[in-house]
């Protein structure tokens, strides 16, 4: 990927969180879509020293740990085990159970961690380099953490903590997505974020970005109902779509893929992947299935995302009654361009 191809990519990266993150206000960070940033890991640390020094303002969050100390005076309730350790040792000291608000939550511990391994391993450009450092300052009493022992599906999300769910986000991206040990144990930082975290991105950026722009039709994310005969389904999977836009009974369902590769090879022949193909078309037959009743036209459609290879998946095939299309979306364009080639996505099916 050129250098300039690659700037406006991680800059298109930016646009993408921010629509993803639609609900959270992006004001603070809109001066970033000026700059140019060379690095992926410059502009995660950008966001982060942006973020993290709006929360420091706004106060960390700190909730209620439990802790056990041996203490001169009494604090919460007298743990009598250590009590009588103590006793026994010949120590004046009262082993006491109490919970403090603290800092040192997970929260605040993968916000650290995040930051320090981007200053430690990142290409950061020196001005965010600065930037991070002193928001760091705020986080003495926060420990960091071992990255791999992190349990994203446990952080919980409230009214005193919902701000934190976007840099948390970032904090993902770049500890699940980027980070890399060696098998000497060392750590480094990869240049771009793996594709199974990309794709997540891609998938809710199309979604948000519909939901927020697309004036001729309604974005959303429904699970898709099996047709089925005689109402069994015990064990089918989910049929969970990505984007499906719809006005009245006319509907486009879209799945959105992120992959290295667009095609897959046969016979030195570049297809489409016969598995992407399989499931829009099991998707589009379903809908069609539920709304058999009322005048309906469902279509399907694979949006890839472009990559460097020279062929790249394109057509429109008439499938048993349903149209479904093969597109590609160009991340390495300006984004004024992005916004162009799904905006004609969606007037080509609802006008």
């Amino acid at each position: 990927m050129a250098t300039k191809d690659k700037s406006i990519f991680i800059k298109n990266v930016y646009y993408m969180l921010a629509y993803a993150f639609r609900t959270l206000s992006m004001d603070e960070y809109d001066d970033l879509a000026g700059e140019d940033f060379e690095h992926m890991h410059d502009l995660f640390a950008a966001i982060l020293a942006k973020g993290i020094t709006r929360q420091v303002k706004q106060g960390l969050y700190r909730e209620y740990l439990n802790r056990v100390e041996d203490l001169s005076t009494v604090r919460g309730k007298i743990e009598l085990a250590g009590t009588m350790r103590n006793r026994i040792a010949r120590e004046q000291r009262i082993t006491c159970e109490y919970d403090e608000l603290s800092e040192n939550n997970l929260h605040n511990q993968v916000l650290k961690t995040t930051s320090m391994i981007l200053l430690r391993h990142g290409e950061v450009a020196e001005e965010h380099r600065a930037e991070l450092r002193k928001a760091m300052l705020f986080f003495s009493n926060v420990d960091e953490i071992e990255p791999a022992a992190i349990r994203w599906d446990a952080i919980r999300f409230q009214r005193s903590n919902v701000s934190y769910r976007f840099l948390l986000s970032i904090c993902e991206l770049v500890l699940d997505g980027m980070l890399i040990t060696t098998d000497e144990g060392e750590r480094r930082l990869a240049k771009f974020v793996d594709d199974q975290r990309m794709s997540r991105l891609y998938e809710k950026f199309i979604l948000e970005y519909y939901a927020a722009e697309c004036d001729c039709a309604t974005a959303s994310s429904p699970q898709i109902k099996w047709a089925l005969d005689d109402g069994y389904g015990t064990m089918l999977p989910v049929m969970q779509s990505d984007i499906v836009l719809s006005r009245g009974n006319r509907v486009l369902i879209i799945d959105a893929k992120y992959y290295t590769h667009a095609t897959q090879q046969s016979y030195d022949t570049a297809t489409i992947h016969s598995a992407n193909l399989y499931q829009i078309f099991t998707y589009v037959k379903n809908k069609e299935a539920e709304l058999a009743n009322e005048n309906h036209d469902v279509s399907g459609m694979l949006l890839y995302a472009k990559t460097d290879e020279e062929i790249q998946p394109d057509g429109v095939y008439q499938m048993s009654g349903n149209q479904i299309s093969v597109r590609t979306l160009d991340l390495g364009l300006p984004f004024y361009d992005i916004r162009k080639q799904l905006d004609v996505i969606a007037e080509m099916h609802f006008g």
